[in-house]
């Protein structure tokens, strides 16, 4: 890895951390450089037009690491119910080992600028979107039809993003547990 794609990685993971764990308003560029050790020249180039830009490959990154999580999880086992129960098992164990809400959901920036950046809100959508399609296609594979498993796929990311937040919120990952137990019935 050359070092100017290594200061672009640098920035982008450190800015992708700091705006799960912080939000988007909350995150500075210049706290992002200081945490990254990017030159503040490299955070200009590689993102001209600025926070935004830099946020969208954030979101991007996020993304892409929670479904290679996920992806993971869901192949340890063959019966949809155990694959998505050990997804769900996994983000527990994460938010209990250390109780935050890094690299396990985009709700915080999706919230924060769903009102005033169209290309962030589109970016989380299209990571919830296919988040969702994870799941389905899980659900597929198991004999579930086309229209159920899309259906149940959207169901089950609105379950556990909602449960990740409430998780955090209430400093308990009872929301997530409550998903475990209805699993089978809502699987079946």
């Amino acid at each position: 890895m050359s070092s100017q794609t290594d200061s672009r990685t640098k920035i982008v993971e450190t800015a992708s951390r700091l705006f799960q764990l912080k939000g988007y308003t909350a995150t500075g560029l210049n706290e992002i450089l200081r945490e990254s050790g990017a030159p503040r020249g490299s955070l200009y180039y590689y993102f001209p037009n600025g926070k935004e830009q830099l946020a969208l490959a954030a979101v991007e990154l996020a993304g892409k690491s929670m479904r290679e999580k996920v992806s993971s999880s869901l192949s340890r086992h063959r019966e949809p119910v155990r694959a998505i129960a050990q997804v769900i098992q996994d983000m527990t164990a994460a938010l209990r080992d250390d109780g935050k809400l890094q690299t396990m959901s985009l709700s915080m920036i999706a919230l924060e600028t769903c009102q005033t950046s169209d290309l962030l809100r589109e970016a989380c959508a299209r990571s919830f979107t296919k988040m969702a399609a994870l799941y389905s296609e899980k659900l597929q594979k198991s004999g579930f039809d086309a229209e159920q498993s899309a259906n149940l796929g959207s169901l089950l990311q609105s379950m556990i993003e909602g449960a990740i937040t409430l998780s955090i919120t209430e400093k308990d990952t009872a929301p997530l547990d409550t998903i475990l137990q209805f699993l089978p019935t809502l699987i079946r």
